[in-house]
């Protein structure tokens, strides 16, 4: 496993085909002090904070491959509720400026990044206090690729971008939809990720 990479369940392990996600970089184990500034960064109208992260996701030896390969870059959606409660999507402030700071640093990204090229149906239960397989079961078929991006999709190497990631579920939810609407491979970057120990 390289670094970074979240480690394999066992449905992974024995899955036949190729896995749904192929690698997921992560700057940070999600604990003291980066979950406080992540509660800060998401519920407290701050998103000020997505350019550390952003900063600290760049300095991950694996991230700068990962955007110059991939075809889009797509932030993991959240519902049109709370969208309308918070005014922002985390996971955008993230793509924007990891967009930025590559292209100020001269190290363009080959991928473009589109907001909503994944659609949340709605909303799904508190995944807070749900352990991996009830979580994918919770997230099953809730996300969507829109209609319009889905040509632009067509066997491009797609790098899903969220905040935290704690079991996969979510990015594998995400990843699903996406490589369903045709994309031919899907990786992801995280700002923090729960350890496999917890």
């Amino acid at each position: 496993m390289l670094p970074g990479e979240l480690p394999l369940c066992g449905a992974c392990r024995i899955r036949s085909g190729p896995p749904v996600l192929q690698q997921c970089v992560a700057a940070v184990d999600y604990a003291y002090p980066w979950d406080g500034l992540l509660a800060r960064f998401k519920f407290h109208s701050e998103p000020g904070w997505a350019r550390l992260f952003a900063g600290l996701i760049l300095q991950v030896p694996e991230t700068l491959p990962l955007l110059q390969t991939c075809g889009l870059m797509v932030p993991v959606p959240l519902t049109p509720r709370r969208l309308g409660e918070r005014g922002y999507n985390q996971s955008w402030e993230l793509v924007k400026t990891l967009g930025h700071l590559v292209r100020r640093h001269g190290a363009a990204p080959n991928c473009a990044a589109r907001a909503s090229v994944l659609v949340r149906l709605g909303d799904a239960p508190d995944q807070h206090s749900l352990g991996r397989d009830a979580r994918l079961r919770n997230l099953r078929g809730l996300f969507v690729v829109h209609p319009a991006h889905a040509p632009a999709l067509l066997g491009q190497h797609v790098l899903l971008v969220d905040d935290v990631t704690t079991t996969g579920a979510t990015l594998q939810s995400a990843a699903q939809a996406l490589l369903h609407a045709g994309a031919g491979r899907v990786s992801a970057v995280v700002f923090a990720h729960t350890p496999a120990s917890r």
